[in-house]
């Protein structure tokens, strides 16, 4: 009877196991195979199909040539009236200098002729009518500032254009980040394995 009772408790236990043995496993498959294929898969075309599409390299070449055509491939067309209004604004600023600079310039070269060379008395009727009752020394220190401020609007020009090129060139690529909806953090308690400790940790999920 020992025997037999024996025996029988063994194959129930055996039976038990294969059973639970069963049914977890379907369970593991589930959530260790499949759904991690889909999740590597999706997001690599994902990121794979945004990236092909939008190139900051061609978004920078395209700044460079011609201001706004960047800003027109990367589709932020409100941007536009930016970008011309302060390249506008400072390529006025560089004609407005360089009249006044070539207006001063040959009225100071017309007054000291005049006055030291006893020539160009007949352009004197040239002059603008401004600066007429100005000496030479006024003269010569308008003629320099307007000098001054024509090499500083230069400057101003061509950093506004770097500023477009570079903007352009950062909106693509922000393009490909993933913004999508599967990006999440949360705050995990228990054991961190980067921290090798127990506590508090910040996860931050990416993807599904």
């Amino acid at each position: 009877m020992r025997i037999l009772f024996s025996l029988l408790c063994f194959l129930l236990l055996s039976s038990a196991n294969l059973c639970a043995q069963e049914k977890e496993l379907p369970v593991t498959e589930k959530k260790d195979s499949l759904p991690v294929i889909k999740k590597a898969a999706t997001g690599s075309s994902r990121y794979d199909s945004a990236l092909k599409a939008h190139s900051p390299r061609k978004a920078a070449i395209r700044s460079a040539i011609l201001p706004g055509w960047g800003q027109i491939y990367n589709k932020k067309y409100w941007k536009l009236p930016i970008v011309y209004g302060a390249l506008g604004t400072s390529g006025g600023i560089f004609f407005y200098n360089l009249k006044n600079y070539r207006d001063t310039r040959f009225a100071y070269r017309v007054k000291y002729n005049m006055q030291y060379n006893q020539t160009d008395s007949a352009l004197y009727s040239l002059i603008r009518a401004n600066l007429r009752p100005l000496d030479i020394e006024s003269l010569k220190y308008y003629r320099n500032s307007f000098r001054r401020d024509i090499d500083y609007s230069v400057l101003f020009f061509l950093i506004l254009w770097g500023l477009n090129v570079v903007d352009a060139t950062v909106d693509a690529h922000l393009k490909s980040f993933d913004v999508s909806p599967d990006l999440s953090f949360r705050f995990k308690p228990g054991y961190s394995e980067t921290a090798r400790t127990s506590g508090l940790s910040l996860v931050v999920k990416i993807g599904k």
